[in-house]
């Protein structure tokens, strides 16, 4: 009964969210276009909203909720993680600045912040090198790789060296689709000890 109601409570959220949006970008279907074509179609993409189940795994220890984010591809963002349909997180980056309630620690907000960011964003790259794999396309420059299935051309894992040298490990699975906009549904992100489980629910592009 909880789960429907905090269900229901998301698809509020959504609705009052998305009410008055600009056009959603359609992506040609992934099957008949090339790579290079395909990071050309997504670089006009400005910003990304999407609501999402979210896990938080800390030495063994899972936290559960539910989220709403709204996310530029300069970085600037709001998040809000629900539990039970009431709020128990709010961070903003604006700037690079980010303020949160609760306060966070810097690595809790770099998953949350460059995490999330890269892992949407994931075609944002330049000056890379692609080469061709068995069964994926590989995209490297100087601190970023991502590897894109040969067939859906969406990506399987990313690796992004951050400027202290540390390492955040994404992976990406359960394709879906909305009409012809395919996109990983569920997207795991690991940074020393923590890990970021989303499960996307809703999730919308615009220019």
């Amino acid at each position: 009964m909880l789960k429907n109601l905090l269900k229901l409570f998301s698809i509020s959220i959504f609705l009052v969210f998305f009410s008055c949006t600009p056009h959603r970008v359609e992506s040609p279907a992934y099957t008949v276009i090339n790579v290079e074509d395909l990071i050309s179609s997504k670089r006009n993409i400005s910003s990304i909203e999407t609501i999402f189940s979210i896990t938080f795994e800390n030495d063994g220890l899972k936290y559960k909720g539910d989220g709403f984010l709204t996310i530029s591809k300069n970085g600037d963002m709001t998040l809000r993680i629900y539990y039970l349909g009431f709020l128990r997180f709010e961070m903003t980056s604006m700037n690079n600045e980010v303020k949160s309630n609760p306060v966070i620690d810097r690595n809790k907000s770099t998953i949350l912040t460059e995490g999330f960011r890269d892992c949407l964003f994931w075609w944002d790259m330049t000056d890379f090198e692609m080469t061709e794999q068995s069964d994926s396309y590989l995209l490297k420059n100087t601190f970023r790789k991502v590897w894109l299935d040969k067939g859906t051309k969406l990506p399987l894992k990313q690796t992004i060296t951050l400027m202290d040298g540390r390492e955040l490990r994404i992976f990406y699975e359960k394709p879906e689709r909305i009409k012809e906009v395919w996109y990983p549904s569920k997207i795991r992100i690991e940074f020393i000890q923590y890990v970021v489980t989303l499960d996307i629910e809703e999730i919308l592009f615009f220019l």
